[in-house]
């Protein structure tokens, strides 16, 4: 239904205009009555309106969200059911979109695009703290005041949406969902990190990385499309913000941040260090292996074989085996599924195989019931093989033609029951069991003949000056490590080597290092003598391990050593924080902490810069240097009234201030000021600014002008009544007519009256209608009857007012 203004919702809210029109709503400017003050009222469209489920889930949303309160999300104030019309009533921000914001700039800075996606994110994480997942993360959705805030807004009422289908509704959203959205499978939090990352991609380059001509194939884009890197498109995007946003979209859900905090501490990393490459991204998988070429008979036997099988199969020439048939043990990752694959630096790290997440079953059930053949997991689990693999797409098989799966792509049973595979057996094919005794037998002779040479040795029965050693090939593996994921490394043993030769090891082993000094001995000057980090700990690869480097200067190595209870302040990440809670983290581990503000010009306001000392004992006390943004100049507002625009703009940037943007320059009436003039200004003169703020003012368009039509008639009732007239008495009014914005509105002329029949009423007016409406009627109404009695057509001419 839509509001007109005028109209009033509970006795409470006045509709004032309408300023915005959606997929799924229409938002309306309004005053609250009751509290004095603006408020915005998004009110559901009837497609949606008439949707009983749809209306419950999204009051059930929207009361969520409106407890939500952060700077950053917009405030719901009041979740309303009225008769048919269900709404919203929320907090009214003065400000553009962040849609619009893009697409007036073209593309943004990058500290200007971290800057936004941080607020973003912060109020991102302050629904997911309580269990609010947004679900419809997009530029339309964020609001920056004029402030420089910004809101992200529709919380709830995006997560009810999601219960639609991907089609009409889905038009400005269908370029931010994530993969898992577009399967329809499961998503969490992580969705809201991809669709932020679809947003920092547009930020940066002025575009989505997917679209199309409609919204399935988008859709199916972020299934199956890589992302093509933001740096491609503008060069100037920092490594750093291009790995986050490559992060961020990664398509599977566990490769992303695993929270909204993750991407804010690596946003916070990237503003003060943008040409830093910090941000841990997952191994990618070598996509170079040659193509196999497979005999007819080596065909029949992949598709003879039996689900169940366990070991490999060999293909003729081939020293490897394909580790990934079906019901192997290998894990398998379907088509629409591979990751972006690019890698700036142009440095893959080979030898390493991608590990299944577990993606697939987690997040696609739905898909797993809904796939042709009625394959479902009572069928998986009779057959032995993984839910998600597709047999056929991966070994060339044609639905279109006939083979000896039973019947021509038409609809079967996989598994030993009916319509398999031509009625065979599931039992092990004789030719594979030959196979695999034979691949058995040869890996126990291997491993007997290592046993022997290990055992040999040890018993000293090589004993000749030449050690033959024997090597053995490095086993392929998805861990670089034995029990270690693809993202973490242990840390070797430093103490002993020179400083390059300590950063080289490093190097080698996808690790930092930060130095400090002590006295030692002379021999050990120079060597790192120390290390915080033992030996052999697993750490996330590009941690930083403090290393000890001795100075000489000491006689004996009994000299007393560095006191062991010392806190690594560096290892702690305090420039990540904001000084409240750096300050908090280090009074919990027993230090004292003095905060020192300091202006910055690279370190948002409240972050952490430096602090003093680096390491202490509990009981020490820290002093944090904690920004307080740029170093501001104030300055006085010169007095603006009764210039014009060109003499305010010379006084402003005389002043070291700016014009507000155009659209908070107001126009107004006047009968004292001049046409062109300015009336008032905000700030107010003289009143104390920070240098380069700005300034807006209202101009005059001196007295205006209005639209004026003239009627002059005389109009006899008794045309209507005949002779009789003079006996029949009417109540008679008189209204003029017009359309403003497609909607009639209508103003009274002449209160109804009462007449007797024979008179002639005269209708000589002067009529002002509305603001550029040219056209209008002027009609004679008969209360009585309910009906036009006369008809005038007007016509407008705009005069000095």
């Amino acid at each position: 239904m839509m509001l007109r203004p005028g109209m009033y919702l509970q006795d409470r809210y006045e509709i004032l205009e309408q300023i915005g029109s959606g997929g799924m709503s229409e938002v309306y400017r309004a005053k609250c009555h009751k509290l004095n003050r603006l408020v915005a009222i998004k009110v559901l469209k009837e497609e949606f309106s008439s949707d009983a489920g749809f209306v419950k889930k999204f009051k059930m949303e929207a009361q969520a969200a409106a407890g939500l309160s952060h700077p950053n999300i917009v405030s719901v104030y009041d979740v309303v059911d009225e008769g048919s019309i269900h709404y919203i009533v929320m907090e009214l921000i003065e400000g553009i979109t962040l849609k619009s914001y893009i697409t007036k700039k073209g593309r943004l800075g990058s500290k200007e695009a971290i800057g936004i996606a941080l607020q973003v994110a912060q109020g991102i994480a302050a629904a997911h703290d309580q269990h609010i997942v947004h679900r419809d993360i997009k530029p339309q959705n964020m609001i920056i005041s004029r402030d420089g805030k910004v809101k992200v807004a529709d919380f709830g009422i995006a997560r009810a949406v999601t219960t639609q289908t991907i089609g009409a509704t889905a038009v400005g959203s269908v370029h931010y969902i994530s993969p898992e959205q577009a399967r329809g499978g499961f998503s969490d939090s992580r969705t809201d990190i991809y669709s932020l990352g679809i947003t920092m991609y547009e930020m940066v380059t002025g575009t989505v990385p997917f679209d199309g001509d409609n919204t399935v194939s988008i859709a199916l884009a972020h299934l199956e499309q890589p992302i093509t890197p933001p740096s491609r498109l503008n060069p100037e995007v920092p490594v750093s913000l291009e790995r986050i946003i490559m992060k961020c979209t990664q398509k599977k859900p566990e490769k992303r941040y695993a929270d909204v905090y993750e991407l804010i501490s690596d946003l916070r990393h990237a503003l003060v260090d943008p040409d830093d490459d910090f941000v841990a991204q997952e191994p990618e998988v070598d996509t170079s292996s040659p193509t196999m070429v497979i005999s007819g008979d080596e065909l029949s036997q992949i598709k003879s074989a039996p689900r169940r099988s366990t070991g490999p199969i060999v293909m003729s020439g081939q020293s490897n085996s394909l580790r990934d048939v079906p019901g192997s043990g290998g894990q398998h990752e379907r088509r629409g599924d591979r990751e972006h694959g690019y890698d700036r630096r142009k440095e893959p790290e080979s030898g390493r195989e991608l590990k299944h997440s577990g993606y697939d079953k987690e997040y696609d059930r739905d898909y797993e019931r809904g796939r042709s053949g009625g394959y479902g997991r009572q069928d998986a689990a009779e057959d032995g093989r993984s839910l998600d693999y597709d047999y056929e797409e991966d070994y060339g098989y044609d639905r279109g033609r006939s083979s000896g799966y039973g019947g021509s792509g038409s609809s079967r049973t996989l598994g030993g029951k009916k319509g398999g595979r031509g009625g065979k057996s599931a039992d092990v094919n004789p030719q594979i069991e030959k196979l695999l005794t034979t691949v058995g037998v040869a890996v126990a002779i291997i491993i007997v003949a290592v046993l022997v040479v290990i055992f040999a040795k040890l018993g000293g029965i090589f004993n000749s000056g030449s050690h033959t050693e024997l090597t053995l090939p490095a086993v392929e593996s998805g861990e670089s490590d034995s029990g270690l994921k693809d993202t973490e490394t242990r840390v070797p043993d430093f103490v002993g080597m020179t400083e390059d030769e300590a950063e080289e090891k490093a190097k080698e082993n996808h690790l930092k290092l930060s130095y400090s000094y002590t006295a030692s001995e002379e021999e050990k000057k120079g060597l790192v003598v120390e290390q915080k980090t033992e030996e052999g700990t697993v750490v996330d690869k590009q941690s930083t391990i403090r290393v000890v480097v001795g100075e000489g200067g000491m006689e004996s190595s009994t000299e007393e050593e560095t006191d062991a209870s010392q806190i690594d302040l560096t290892a702690l990440g305090l420039e990540a924080l904001d000084g409240t809670n750096a300050k908090n983290l280090l009074e919990a581990k027993g230090l004292k902490v003095s905060l020192q503000s300091e202006n910055s010009d690279t370190i948002i306001k409240d972050q952490v810069i430096r602090y003093e000392p680096t390491s202490a004992s509990p009981g020490s006390e820290i002093r944090l240097y904690v920004s307080s943004g740029p170093a501001v100049t104030m300055v006085p507002v010169p007095d603006l009234t009764g210039k014009t625009e060109e003499e305010a703009a010379q006084l402003l940037e005389a002043a070291g201030l700016t014009v507000a943007p155009k659209e908070q320059i107001l126009t107004q009436k006047s009968d004292t000021v001049s046409r062109g003039k300015i009336i008032s200004q905000i700030p107010l003169k003289d009143e104390e600014v920070p240098e380069g703020s700005a300034v807006s003012y209202v101009v005059s368009i001196g007295k205006g002008t209005k639209y004026v039509a003239i009627v002059n008639d005389d109009y006899p009732l008794k045309d209507n009544f005949g002779p009789g007239g003079a006996s029949t008495t009417i109540t008679v009014e008189i209204v003029m007519v017009q359309t403003v914005n497609g909607q009639k509105r209508t103003t009274t002329v002449m209160d109804a009256r009462e007449m007797k029949g024979d008179v002639t009423l005269p209708v000589h007016y002067q009529l002002t209608g509305e603001d550029g409406v040219l056209t209008g009627e002027l009609q004679i109404r008969d209360v009585t009857n309910d009906r036009v009695l006369k008809t005038y057509p007007l016509e407008f001419m705009e005069v000095d007012a």
